[in-house]
């Protein structure tokens, strides 16, 4: 399927201008690579429809950036891009759901983090059952 969309892509460049449908289509097929030069190169794309796109496209824009980043675990951007887009829609379900998701892996990364850098002494088990502990907070918040 990449494929397919990748020569799309590069025939409208060769002539000079890519539609903003085929950028689209070719950034979304990207994001969902397991390759993260793939999701980077996607990321791009969005990027620069973003800029250039209307209210209304940016929609769709923002949440395929959210969810490439947090594809490569840039929380922090990801949820920068899903909460932007609730500012414009704050009931949008999908985004909702998203940010959620952010919200948590952002939470368990940090504890692991934090458990990493300041337990080192913990040991193995310990570091288990603080892993443990955050995913048990997580899914009791839900």
């Amino acid at each position: 399927v990449q494929l397919k969309f990748e020569k799309k892509y590069n025939a409208e460049l060769g002539k000079g201008a890519v539609s903003k449908e085929t950028k689209f289509e070719y950034a979304w097929c990207l994001i969902r690579s397991k390759y993260s030069n793939d999701i980077k190169k996607g990321i791009s794309l969005l990027e620069e429809l973003v800029q250039k796109g209307t209210k209304d496209d940016s929609r769709d824009f923002l949440f395929y950036l959210a969810v490439a980043n947090y594809r490569l675990k840039e929380y922090e951007k990801a949820l920068k891009y899903i909460r932007t887009l609730l500012k414009n829609e704050p009931g949008n379900k999908q985004a909702l759901e998203l940010e959620k998701l952010i919200d948590k892996a952002l939470k368990k990364d940090g504890l692991v983090g934090m458990a990493i850098v300041g337990g080192i002494g913990l040991g193995v088990a310990g570091l288990a059952g603080l892993i443990g502990l955050a995913v048990s907070k997580g899914v009791a918040k839900s």
